[in-house]
């Protein structure tokens, strides 16, 4: 059993969606789940990807005018990723990196770069997209708005009517297999804020190459390597906005991507707890279930009270960015704060109720067959990305006051 959705934060429309996704998820996810750690070649991650894009997932990263579909909101969104999440977090990954990297053009309204992504997006082909922001040496610096861009050092230089991009990219979700690229870089890192721009690459494109493919604890259907750029030359027209607009345009997609964080942890939580609610009932010890000892109902107390909390914070965070008309822009530090508290309080419980399902379960809670160490291991990775829990940390107090940190 579930406790229900606020109907002030979820529309009925996205709980009817929720629902259609929650039986995808029950009748195609979970029966595969322990396999898709192993789908090297992504043979069965495309074959469910594939479904999924019938559903309209590709095409609903395009506006409806470009030919996609209508714009979900980010409440919507995020509650079919936490859904999405709950089977398996590397799929929700990889759908939501491919909206994050359409959502800078989405944004503002970049009729230009819109067109070429549609075409892609929105054919009969499964695209993914890629939002390339970390680098190996800057690594989340470049996530810092504290530091106004100033240690990105993947360069855009403008030459006539192309810009030239040169640099590395580290660790973004769907590299090597997207069809478009939206590559964080500046023009001059003394500029700041100024200089951030925002520059979408199409794959293929000259100069544009890939290393390995990382070998991580999971989360296989997310893809993982480096990102190298040689003189890549894409139009002029490809920057999300301009000078100023496109920093504030990270900034936003930095909100969104921890709000979605947040939604995929207390998915990945959900599963544990369902699993292990599953496993106590049947378990006996002593004569009865082990969640009828009491000092395992408090245990499963504690899950519940996390995924509960987590969840409705996740849900007022992404209401309160769905309407900066009575909140703030969407660029502001408030934003910012909400979506942190989100990303770190939300995989702070998963990682929580994980190891209290493998506490109750015993070494089977560590057996790949009973599914929960599968959310054990992917919800480590979500504390991690994104600048870690301690970035979370600064940028949670910049909604409260104006906390500074030295970029020397």
């Amino acid at each position: 059993m579930r406790q229900p959705l606020l109907n002030e934060l979820v529309s009925e429309e996205d709980r009817l969606i929720q629902q259609a996704v929650r039986a995808f998820v029950d009748s195609e996810i979970m029966p595969v789940r322990q396999q898709l750690d192993d789908d090297k070649d992504h043979i069965l991650i495309d074959k469910i990807s594939e479904k999924l894009k019938v559903m309209g997932f590709q095409r609903g990263v395009v506006p409806e005018t470009y030919g996609g579909l209508p714009q979900r909101s980010v409440v919507g969104t995020s509650v079919l990723m936490e859904e999405i999440a709950r089977g398996d977090v590397g799929l929700a990954v990889s759908l939501g990196c491919t909206w994050w990297c359409t959502r800078p053009a989405v944004l503002a309204n970049n009729e230009a770069v819109l067109r070429k992504v549609a075409a892609v997006f929105c054919g009969d082909e499964l695209r993914r997209g890629c939002f390339a922001m970390t680098e190996p040496e800057a690594g989340c610096d470049v996530e810092n708005p504290a530091l106004h861009g100033k240690r990105i050092s993947t360069r855009a230089i403008l030459d006539g009517d192309e810009w030239v991009l040169n640099g590395s990219k580290r660790f973004p979700s769907n590299a090597g297999i997207s069809a478009y690229y939206c590559v964080v870089c500046t023009t001059d890192p003394s500029l700041g804020d100024e200089g951030i721009a925002l520059i979408y690459v199409p794959h293929p494109s000259e100069g544009l190459s890939f290393g390995k493919f990382e070998n991580k604890a999971g989360m296989q259907a997310d893809r993982n390597c480096d990102i190298y750029l040689d003189n890549v030359r894409v139009p002029k027209e490809n920057r999300a906005a301009g000078p100023g607009e496109d920093a504030k345009l990270l900034h936003i997609n930095l909100t969104l991507g921890r709000i979605g964080s947040g939604a995929m942890a207390v998915g990945a939580a959900q599963g544990a707890f369902e699993a292990v609610l599953e496993y106590t009932r049947n378990r006996i010890v002593a004569g009865k279930p082990v969640r009828e000892h009491s000092i395992c109902a408090g245990m499963l107390a504690d899950m519940a009270i996390g995924i509960e909390t987590a969840r409705t914070y996740y849900l007022t965070a992404a209401y309160m960015f769905a309407h900066p008309e009575t909140y703030g822009p969407l660029e502001s530090p408030g934003h910012l704060s909400r979506g942190s508290i989100a990303k770190v309080y939300g995989a702070e419980v998963a990682i929580m109720a994980t190891n209290k399902a493998m506490e109750l379960m015993g070494s089977y809670g560590y057996m790949r067959e009973f599914d929960v160490e599968k959310y054990w291991r992917d919800c480590k990775e979500i504390q991690l990305w994104e600048g870690g829990a301690q970035l979370g940390r600064f940028d949670v107090v910049r909604g409260y006051y104006d906390f500074q940190m030295s970029d020397r």
